[in-house]
């Protein structure tokens, strides 16, 4: 058990029948009275946010998430398999658990997966991604004063914005936090 006064941001706690995140929280002093926490948590199953106040006496249910990595293998349907690397356990995902993610995983990414128990709560790719372009427009000299931006199609069928010099079947380094574009790899 933790007590809500040691709560702090990325804590992740069971309440009401769910698993939640600590968003974002504050104490508040009364001139009379107790101690009050403010709280915002986001549920880890259905991603929705729900603000709470708690008086500062009252305790919550810890739980420990664990770290796992995963290789992404291939999308089955509509479902994500993916393999444990240490235990070599092949997981289907579903598309609402993977999220944005999909957008830069290509085959044999390796990602970190939160697991609580059996069950995988979400899903965190490398900073930086390396993917071809597949499509893009051929840049124009003399469009632009200073760098301009084209649209340029990657291989997992994200779109992101390229320097005018970048062409087609290049390699590029995607930031996958951001999706943007970092550099030529």
């Amino acid at each position: 058990m933790i007590s809500v006064t040691e709560l702090r941001n990325g804590t992740k706690v069971e309440m009401d029948g769910g698993l939640w995140e600590c968003l974002d929280y504050s104490h508040l002093k009364m001139g009379r009275g107790g101690a009050k926490v403010v709280t915002k948590f986001r549920n880890m199953e259905t991603g929705a946010i729900v603000d709470r106040t708690f008086n500062s006496g009252e305790k919550l249910q810890d739980i420990y998430v664990e770290g796992k990595t995963m290789q992404y293998l291939y999308k089955d349907g509509e479902d994500y398999m993916f393999m444990d690397m240490e235990t070599f356990e092949q997981v289907h995902l579903s598309p609402t658990l993977v999220g944005d993610a999909a957008k830069f995983m290509k085959e044999n990414t390796e990602v970190e997966v939160a697991m609580y128990g059996d069950k995988a709560l979400t899903i965190t790719l490398p900073n930086q991604v390396i993917l071809k372009i597949v499509e893009t427009d051929p840049g124009v000299r003399g469009d632009t004063v200073s760098g301009g931006t084209k649209p340029a199609k990657l291989e997992t069928g994200a779109t992101v914005q390229v320097p005018l010099f970048v062409e087609q079947d290049t390699s590029v380094k995607v930031d996958t936090r951001t999706g943007q574009y970092l550099s030529r790899a």
